[in-house]
């Protein structure tokens, strides 16, 4: 009998490890712009990501051409002004400060320290964030403010009307089980 008790314990310990890594190819990117007396923002669907507890390592990353403003010009001229045909990608990737695990049913703010990787421009930042282990996976919201200037993006102008330099970026997904 502690046999069997041993060994079960043994395999829901197993399952609870595997399952701390997780996936997601459908995540949620937003950016918030602003001009003068105006802001406006973007979205895309096509956010793609893994998050390992039992590593404590996160990688996401999102096709710009992908980003949709709900204006085809306004869309168009920013495609031209992140140059995506030579820069299609931005990335983030990072460690969780410090790695942890959880449980089902847990939820944590977590701090994750890494490179965001843009127009070819790699700078290093914090983010912030929140990870909840629900049913399905992991519930990932995280948010940090760019400025564009770092990543040698001019921001685009109208006569005197100019894009603010600080872009807000969110994500949200869920994330399942690898």
């Amino acid at each position: 009998m502690k046999s069997i008790l041993f060994a079960l314990s043994c395999l829901l310990i197993s399952v609870t490890c595997s399952a701390q890594s997780f996936l997601t190819k459908d995540g949620s990117v937003e950016f918030l712009s602003r001009v003068p007396l105006h802001s406006f923002s973007g979205e895309s669907s096509s956010l793609n990501g893994r998050v390992s507890l039992e590593e404590g390592t996160v990688d996401f990353y999102i096709d710009l051409e992908t980003l949709k403003t709900g204006i085809g010009k306004r869309d168009k001229d920013m495609r031209k002004v992140l140059e995506t045909k030579e820069f299609p990608f931005a990335e983030f990737v990072g460690t969780l400060d410090p790695a942890f695990e959880l449980q089902p049913g847990d939820s944590k703010p977590v701090r994750v320290s890494g490179v965001f990787s843009m127009h070819g421009i790699d700078r290093s930042i914090e983010v912030e964030g929140s990870l909840v282990y629900v049913e399905a996976g992991l519930e990932l919201e995280a948010a940090w403010t760019i400025r564009l200037e770092d990543y040698d993006i001019e921001p685009p102008r109208l006569l005197i009307m100019k894009v603010d330099q600080e872009q807000k970026i969110s994500i949200r997904a869920t994330l399942l089980p690898e």
